[in-house]
């Protein structure tokens, strides 16, 4: 019987315990290899207190949002500390191949990447938002994974941190730009998103009940698109230019324009109908956004 709460994973050398494997090589940072991977079948729930890179092959039924992937090649995903992994319901695929570098945030210490790791976004994704990669990718990762293999696994010197780490810093740099190749690759796939992005905006607007509640917040748009609010927002960005949060706003700009031209209200009520608890903070938008006031706007437009 699984485990009611995640096991937590706390360390390099717990992992390979798990796992069956020899002791690790370096106490901070390991790769394991996925093929014929024995694990614990009554822990299928774990909490990582490290980074995890991975890449598998023979992960069938993985879904985006409600639509199946039609991809055959390796398949990445990158978790930070804290994050949950779900592990397959009958244990470890016998078709699983790939691997998985974990690395303890103690390794990143002092060096070029202890912050910069903040800003690769996809650490944030959800793992149904995976970097789906071609051969030719594939095999550009798996080279920097052989040297970093190569290089733990070699005597340990003053050098050793150095070279991984920039090692690292190319996987991830690789990462971020095969992500922008998804969004654009998959565009038949992010359109769709799009239009359903807009039919979620466009019903919270119209709904005076929701709109009571305030203005929509990412986290809301995301959930309802069943997608992470950071990989909702790279996605648009790569579509559209714009974050969640300036579509939410130029969904908002619409529909007061709509209210403008078209009622009788005043201001103040189409901040209220609109989520603003203070019509000051509509007006700040509206400006920031049309260069004009709602007062001049329903002045210019009548």
């Amino acid at each position: 019987m699984a485990h009611a709460k995640p096991y937590r994973i706390e360390s390099v050398t717990e992992i390979h315990r798990l796992m069956q494997l020899p002791k690790p090589h370096h106490p901070l940072i390991t790769i394991v290899d996925l093929k014929g991977l024995k694990s614990d079948p009554d822990i299928n729930t774990v909490i990582f207190d490290l980074y995890v890179i991975s890449m598998k092959r023979g992960c069938n039924n993985l879904f985006y949002g409600q639509q199946k992937y039609d991809f055959d090649e390796g398949l990445m995903a990158f978790m930070s500390p804290g994050q949950i992994l779900r592990g397959e319901e009958n244990g470890v695929p016998s078709d699983l191949e790939g691997w998985m570098l974990f690395i303890h945030p103690d390794f990143l210490w002092n060096t070029s990447l202890a912050k910069k790791i903040k800003k690769y976004e996809y650490f944030g994704y959800a793992t149904n938002e995976a970097l789906f990669l071609s051969d030719k990718e594939e095999s550009v990762i798996n080279g920097i994974i052989k040297n970093i293999s190569n290089e733990y696994h070699s005597n340990i010197d003053n050098f050793s941190q150095d070279i991984i780490i920039a090692n690292l810093e190319t996987l991830l740099n690789y990462a971020e730009r095969f992500y922008q190749r998804q969004f654009i690759t998959r565009k038949i796939t992010s359109h769709k998103l799009l239009a359903q992005l807009e039919d979620v905006l466009s019903a919270y607007f119209s709904n005076e009940e929701l709109l009571s509640k305030g203005l929509p917040s990412v986290q809301y748009m995301a959930k309802k698109l069943n997608l992470s609010s950071k990989y909702l927002s790279s996605m648009l960005k790569q579509l559209t230019g714009q974050t969640t949060q300036q579509l939410i706003h130029e969904k908002l700009i619409e529909k007061a324009k709509e209210k403008l031209s078209t009622t009788e209200l005043s201001v103040s009520e189409i901040a209220y109908q609109l989520g603003f608890e203070h019509p000051q903070s509509f007006n700040k938008l509206f400006k920031s956004k049309t260069n004009q006031s709602p007062l001049d706007f329903r002045q210019s437009f009548n």
